[in-house]
């Protein structure tokens, strides 16, 4: 029940006018119904959770960076859900807050799986820093042309400006100034002097006294540069000492896994929300740009390139974790249905019918399918959670439903009269089975994160036991023949 909205203003932005943007950030967003509480914090991180520290905001600590802690009323006590209410914040700040050029403004949702850097998040490589520049600027024109990829960011950010105080040597000389005296009196200026130590209360910890300016005294004014330096004919001004020059500064350095790369973050709001339809709409974009004579930077979907010579891209984020979960899922899935295989052999010493047992495991997708259109919910971990699940229920009804074929047969009845037989008699116990695991599944449907697992128990119960008391008798009769004699013990090895 609680959200965040990131603001990274433009370096060189004072930590007040980050406090103003908060507050008009606040005011925009105050008659929300379902709001509790918001809470500013200018020039400081807010208190991050396991989402935030992934995303390291614990860093955020610069003056131009800021943060709104947004509690909502119990889920019990609202209609509304914490995405929809993100996306009448986000819309209520982009159409009623303006921000200075060069601004970032991110709502940031609690997610229901392992938190990631960015739900879309392509990092850039290449020769250079200049290189990976140019291609980020590329590919962040990219992004902002696809309408359901918002919050589009960069760590390409406008480093601003730096103070550098340069020594002169031809003053030191003539005051008999040295230089660590220089140091010595900015450190105690800009920094403060450490005078002792607090023992107070039960702490175990003393708390450091420090004497230092106010942060309003530390600009760079007349006052500062008139601080007095001891040096061997008296005191001397700082300010005839020292040269004040602004200069660039240097821009920051990324790395990814020890690699120089640049990133384009975004997340996803509107009509698509899994992250395989941005990173659709976002490879159309860049195919449309002009890449010069190169052609297009290629893009990996997983594992870093490994040439650098030219721009390349590779897609990581929320879609790093999807790749990564399903693939070890479907690997699991493959082993298990293996498994299934080879018992089901052992117990009918035939080849043939444990590919008839396990007919019903694709079916299961007829209904997973549906109720995920149905529902409007994107097929998640959970939902493969429950594909894999519904494996082993569904094949447990065919092995009862094989079996039962096997062992009701009679003297001169045919195959065909032994199905119908054995399906009248088990139908009722396998939709009893059905039902009941499926009422279980529906306590859990209204769960934000576990609702895929119940609309796959749900939607795949129903259709596989629908289909399976038709479809296995079909196949069945199929491969041993209408008119042949049922076996009572064992098939023959195939």
């Amino acid at each position: 029940s609680e959200l965040q909205v990131v603001f990274d203003l433009p370096e060189g932005t004072s930590l007040e006018e980050t406090d103003r943007t908060l507050k008009r950030a606040g005011d925009l967003i105050a008659d929300v119904p379902e709001l509790a509480s918001v809470q500013a914090y200018a020039g400081t991180a807010a208190p991050f959770n396991f989402n935030g520290l992934v995303r390291h905001y614990f860093l955020r600590s610069s003056p131009n960076q800021g943060d709104l802690q947004v509690n909502l009323t119990p889920k019990a006590d609202r209609k509304r859900q914490s995405h929809q209410i993100a996306l009448d914040i986000r819309h209520r700040l982009d159409d009623g807050l303006k921000l200075p050029a060069g601004s970032a403004m991110k709502v940031i949702e609690v997610p229901p799986g392992p938190p990631v850097l960015s739900t879309l998040l392509l990092e850039v490589y290449g020769r250079d820093a200049a290189e990976r520049r140019a291609a980020t600027a590329k590919v962040r024109e990219a992004f902002g042309k696809v309408p359901f990829v918002v919050d589009v960011d960069d760590t390409i950010h406008d480093p601003g400006e730096r103070i550098r105080f340069r020594l002169n040597e031809a003053s030191l000389e003539w005051y008999g100034v040295t230089e660590q005296a220089v140091y010595d009196t900015m450190r105690a200026v800009l920094s403060g002097v450490p005078v002792g130590y607090s023992h107070r209360g039960a702490g175990v910890q003393p708390i450091e006294i420090v004497v230092r300016l106010p942060k309003s005294d530390l600009a760079v004014t007349e006052r500062l540069l008139s601080t007095p330096v001891p040096g061997a004919k008296g005191n001397v001004e700082l300010g005839d000492l020292v040269r004040v020059e602004r200069e660039k500064a240097s821009p920051s350095i990324f790395r990814r896994d020890g690699r120089p790369a640049e990133m384009v973050t975004a997340e996803l709001a509107g009509a698509y929300e899994a992250p395989i339809y941005g990173m659709l709409a976002v490879s159309d974009e860049l195919k449309k740009l002009d890449w010069g004579p190169n052609g297009e930077p290629p893009v990996s979907l997983h594992g870093q390139p490994e040439d650098e010579a030219h721009p390349s891209f590779l897609w990581d984020g929320e879609w790093e974790v999807t790749w990564v979960t399903f693939r070890d899922m479907g690997g699991a899935f493959g082993v298990a249905l293996v498994g299934i295989y080879l018992l089901v052999v052992a117990q009918f010493g035939s080849f043939r019918v444990p590919l008839v047992v396990l007919t019903p495991v694709p079916l299961t997708l007829v209904g997973i399918v549906f109720g995920h259109w149905l529902f409007g919910a994107p097929f998640t971990a959970t939902s493969m959670i429950g594909f894999i699940a519904l494996a082993g229920i569904i094949v447990r009804n065919s092995i009862l439903l094989v079996d039962f074929i096997r062992h009701a047969a009679k003297p001169g009845m045919t195959l065909r009269e032994v199905v119908l037989e054995a399906g009248a008699i088990r139908i009722k116990p396998i939709i009893l089975t059905a039902i009941a695991a499926m009422i279980g599944a529906a306590f859990i449907l209204a769960d934000p994160i576990f609702q895929g697992l119940a609309i796959s128990l749900l939607f795949g119960l129903a259709s596989s036991t629908a289909l399976t008391v038709l479809v296995i008798p079909a196949i069945y009769v199929a491969v041993r023949g209408p008119d042949s004699i049922p076996a009572r013990h064992a098939e023959e090895d195939e």
